[in-house]
């Protein structure tokens, strides 16, 4: 295999020619060679709209080049159609902040972009990263990938079999089956009788589903507080806050534009 020499402030590490990852992911995936499990795609995924998302931001309060903005972009939603997904060869044994996998998306995404810039306009941390924290990106790409799972995936999947239970539950008219409890036989019931019991038990767990994606929405980016003066702020500290609104770290990320996220369409 072929290397490259890369360089940042720890010094230098040899990483694959043809990988798109820089030198914090490589270190990452020597130093922590534990187990086969890799970071969840949804979670990959996540991230690129994170990514996304914040250099739109960025660029929308002039903080960013607009072209820039533009190559972060592409390449997230290359990411998002999973083009690159072996571009991220780091198992979920890493260091409690997710940095590492922060650092692979930043990597990936700089080196992708700048590729097809055909120049090196972005950087993984002054970038990609702008403005952003590990600490602050894992949850929130924890909770993107959640919110996605949930409205994409098991909503879906459960009104699939809800129907499915149904369909059964109306062939079965007539059917009689010996019951039973506490491992022995009992009464007999009626075998449509039985499936309607599976399929309420789903319509009532499908009821209760809908506030979880709303438990998930405020994420760890916020907006930054609005500046007060010291008088402000005095005058504040002496007595309770009356606001029924919610405090930012309870409120849906809003990238600084003003405008809620949102997720992306299957």
């Amino acid at each position: 295999m072929e290397y490259r020499r890369e360089n940042d402030s720890m010094g230098e590490v040899l990483v694959p020619a043809d990988a798109l990852w820089g030198a914090q992911t490589q270190r990452s995936h020597e130093n922590f060679p534990i187990g086969t499990e890799r970071m969840p795609h949804e979670i990959i995924r996540a991230f690129a709209v994170l990514k996304k998302a914040a250099a739109l931001a960025n660029a929308s309060l002039g903080r960013m080049d607009e072209k820039d903005a533009e190559l972060i972009a592409q390449v997230a939603d290359e990411i998002l159609a999973g083009s690159l997904d072996d571009q991220f060869p780091l198992v979920v044994w890493q260091t409690g902040s997710g940095t590492q996998s922060n650092m692979n998306v930043n990597e990936v995404i700089a080196n992708r972009g700048n590729a097809i810039a055909g120049e090196r306009r972005l950087h993984p941390n002054d970038s990609v990263n702008m403005s952003q924290s590990s600490n602050d990106t894992f949850p929130t790409a924890l909770h993107i990938a959640a919110a996605t799972a949930i409205t994409q995936d098991l909503l879906p999947a459960i009104d699939q079999l809800v129907a499915t239970l149904r369909q059964l539950e109306e062939r079965s008219a007539g059917i009689v089956k010996c019951g039973r409890t506490h491992l022995q036989d009992a009464v007999p019931i009626a075998f449509s009788q039985e499936v309607s019991g599976w399929r309420g038990l789903l319509e009532d767990s499908r009821e209760q589903l809908p506030w979880a994606p709303a438990s998930t929405l405020p994420l760890a980016l916020t907006p930054p507080l609005p500046r007060r003066s010291p008088a402000s702020r005095a005058c504040r500290s002496s007595r309770r806050p009356t606001s029924s609104r919610p405090s930012p770290a309870r409120m849906p990320l809003r990238l600084r534009t003003g405008r809620s996220a949102r997720l992306p369409p299957t």
